[in-house]
């Protein structure tokens, strides 16, 4: 569908006495998407939380952290009942898990602490001396450093301070023991090495030899490992046998804080509440049914509109609704003092006020459509009063991006990577993105026969075209050889005239929709557009001032062109005059003018936009560039490994079944060996050309992610969306939450 779902305001009026029922029974069916009562109201407060609500809220953050601190996650259970008294035995897990945690925090920097010994004696297994010999002189002094021996060595001696000092060395650390003067300061060593980059060690306190001392240490390491390890079997067989409980605890918890917040949305006084939402219409009758079966008549519910489409302004109504608010039960006194509120809150001038905010989107498409949704969500969601542009991006971006790779061999693993993303992910964005790979796939396949390659080798042009169906037609070039020149500079049009059908399309939208408007503003607004983009494009294929513009325009789809379809040009039409005098104006450039002037007088500022009917079409340019850019890739890929031949004529053949040789002897001097290929060049370089084959692949699939992926979706979103999608409509989140994990 092109427009969002349909969507009603409903009210709930009612006494304090049944707000919990409702607000439970709204919950359940998870269809009313709340609106926020902003406290405009006289005599209405927005509502405080029910009892309990603090209770439940901290539990749900202790489930929360015991979940985080198990690592659990939601698919790791099966669901189940909660039973009775269930609060005891979170208690009694949420103890042992924090105990647990606790132990394995202390366990953990005990470990850290013990890598830290280890790293800082290794230095001094290097020396080989015993730690208790580098510690304890009151005559000398004595470092350990780890830097450039020569460097360290020449600063002590260089040092006033020092009157004569001894090294140990082991690798890049060094043992100084240096005798000072009798005006030395209490560190001359440091003072000496002031200069030089070194990294000072300190000395472990004790009498061990270096190696016994880290063999204690990683005795001590050891020991702790095997206690965190048996403290994490611990929480795995806690998290093994209460997953499914603490996922229900969870569910449970979720549910009982939202519906005890729920009373912040509405508006209420001390004996009466009103809220509002939106529901898709069809579920109106739904909703009264499930309120009349959960609370009965103590309770008036109301549709107050169906909102309409309109593009320019807020939602309209489509029903008239009653005057003033509806009332409560017959006869409860608190419910009428609510009638009486309502009335001053909602009614102005003989119109019924609400809360005020616009209707959420809801975007209704075909299932093939649905995956296309998350592209136009990343610009943003449509409101709900325009057009969702998702069918016509489904239409057009997988035919640009199989225009642009056309390879059946790049289209099947397209397919093939958009399946397994579509299938094998929860994730709602990754099997979108599967969905649009699929299509995209299915149309560089589809382009692929039409351009006769599978991986830049023209195999299906051959099989299939020439031997299957004897067509001559097809396939099509790409244009990468010099005889086939022709058919480059042919795809550029092919992308211009793509361009212009787009375009036209967004036009013809952004008029339709303003035909709310009037059909006069939506001729002088959008209609002008039309107009312009059309009559300079017509004018330009036109054969007026045939000598000035490129022979291609002409050329391209001639009789003997690189399409031939017999078109060389839109006739000169008779040049428009006035009594007495000729303009050189023909009918295709009258016509652009008539826009431009609707233009001018509907919105003057435009104007200076006015050459983006050029500028725009333009654009599309940049599918035959990709095109072009592509095959080229593959070309070389190919030729590199395969090697290649210019034949008599100047086609292109790449050496898959024949030695270089042949060439020479199957057309003599006529042909040109291009290159040898890999495959011909001895064995390694078979293995290295099947190396260079098979990434060079992998890179033109990939970049053709970020080429013609990229460059369709610019196109989509800058040249087509701009015409007539601004988006910027609120998610449809109803009040309510799926049960996952709790059975009825």
């Amino acid at each position: 569908m092109l427009r969002p779902e349909q969507m009603s305001k409903v009210s709930v009026t009612g006494s304090r006495t049944v707000m919990a029922p409702v607000i439970e029974t709204i919950h359940e069916l998870n269809l009313v998407h709340l609106s926020d009562y902003d406290g405009s109201w006289e005599g209405f407060d927005n509502g405080n939380p029910i009892e309990g609500a603090d209770q439940a809220s901290e539990k749900l953050v202790t489930v929360r952290a015991l979940e985080n601190t198990l690592e659990l996650s939601a698919d790791e259970a099966e669901p189940g009942r909660l039973e009775t008294g269930w609060e005891d035995r979170l208690e009694e897990i949420r103890t042992r898990v924090n105990e647990l945690d606790d132990q394995r925090g202390e366990v953990t920097d005990e470990l850290r602490q013990v890598n830290e010994k280890i790293d800082r004696v290794a230095p001094f297994a290097e020396l080989g001396i015993d730690l208790d010999l580098l510690s304890g002189y009151e005559s000398v002094d004595v470092a350990v450093v780890e830097g450039p021996v020569g460097a360290i060595e020449d600063a002590v001696a260089a040092s006033d301070d020092v009157r004569a000092f001894e090294t140990f060395t082991g690798g890049d650390v060094v043992a100084i023991v240096a005798a000072p003067t009798a005006d030395a300061d209490d560190a001359p060593i440091d003072d000496a090495l002031v200069g030089v980059d070194v990294t000072r060690h300190s000395v472990p306190e004790t009498e061990q030899s270096p190696e016994a001392y880290v063999a204690d240490l990683e005795d001590e390491k050891a020991d702790l490992e095997s206690r965190r390890e048996e403290i994490d079997a611990e929480l795995a067989e806690i998290k093994r046998e209460e997953a499914g409980f603490l996922l229900r605890v969870e569910e449970e918890l979720t549910v009982e804080v939202q519906q005890a917040e729920a009373p912040l949305q509405f508006a209420t006084t001390d004996r009466a509440f009103i809220a509002e939402g939106w529901i898709p219409t069809d579920d109106y009758d739904r909703l009264v049914a499930a309120l009349d079966d959960a609370v009965g008549d103590s309770v008036e519910i109301e549709e107050l509109e169906r909102a309409d489409y309109d593009r320019h302004g807020a939602h309209s109504h489509t029903e008239d609704v009653q005057e003033g608010a509806p009332s409560a039960a017959d006869g409860d006194d608190a419910a009428a003092d609510a009638d009486d509120q309502q009335q001053k809150a909602v009614t102005d001038g003989g119109s019924t006020v609400t809360m005020g905010d616009e209707p959420p989107t809801i975007q209704d498409n075909p299932g093939p459509a649905k995956p296309f949704e998350l592209l136009v969500q990343a610009v943003n969601r449509p409101k709900y009063s325009e057009l969702d542009p998702t069918v016509f991006l489904f239409l057009t971006f997988p035919a640009f991006f199989g225009f642009m790779i056309g390879d059946a061999g790049y289209g099947i693993l397209y397919i093939a990577i958009g399946a397994y993303m579509a299938t094998q992910f929860d994730s709602k964005g990754i099997t979108s993105l599967g969905g649009v790979a699929i299509w995209a796939g299915l149309f560089t396949t589809l382009f692929g026969f039409v351009y006769g390659e599978i991986f830049g080798l023209h195999i299906l042009g051959e099989v299939v075209w020439h031997d299957l169906f004897n067509v001559e037609l097809l396939p099509l070039n790409k244009g990468l050889e010099p005889a086939a020149a022709d058919f480059a500079l042919g795809w550029m049009v092919v992308s211009v005239l793509a361009g212009i059908v787009h375009l036209n399309i967004g036009y013809i939208l952004d008029f339709y929709e303003n035909l709310s408007h009037g059909f006069k503003d939506a001729l002088f607004h959008s209609g002008s557009w039309i107009l312009m983009i059309n009559g300079i494009w017509i004018w330009i294929f036109s054969a007026q001032a045939e000598g000035s513009k490129p022979d291609f325009l002409f050329t391209t789809f001639a009789s003997d062109g690189p399409f031939p379809i017999g078109f060389t040009g839109f006739p000169e039409w008779v040049l428009v005059t006035v009594p007495g005098i000729e303009f050189p104006l023909s009918a295709p450039l009258l016509v652009f003018l008539i826009g431009l002037v609707m233009l001018a007088v509907s919105e003057p500022v435009e104007i200076v936009e006015s050459l983006d009917v050029v500028v725009n079409v333009f654009s599309y340019t940049r599918m035959g560039a990709v095109l072009l850019a592509k095959a080229g890739m593959a070309f070389v890929v190919n030729l590199l490994f395969f090697g290649a031949y210019e034949d008599p004529d100047g086609e292109f053949h790449f050496l898959r079944n024949h030695e270089p040789s042949y060439v020479a002897e199957h057309y003599g001097e006529g042909a040109e060996v291009i290159f040898n290929g890999l495959m011909h060049s001895g064995t390694a370089a078979l293995l290295g050309g099947l190396v260079i084959l098979v990434l060079g692949h992998i890179v033109v699939l990939v970049l053709g992610v970020t080429s013609a992926g990229l460059q369709g979706v610019r196109l989509e979103y800058v040249e087509f969306f701009n015409k007539f999608y601004e988006g910027g409509g609120e998610n449809y989140e109803p009040f309510g939450t799926d049960r996952d994990h709790i059975e009825d």
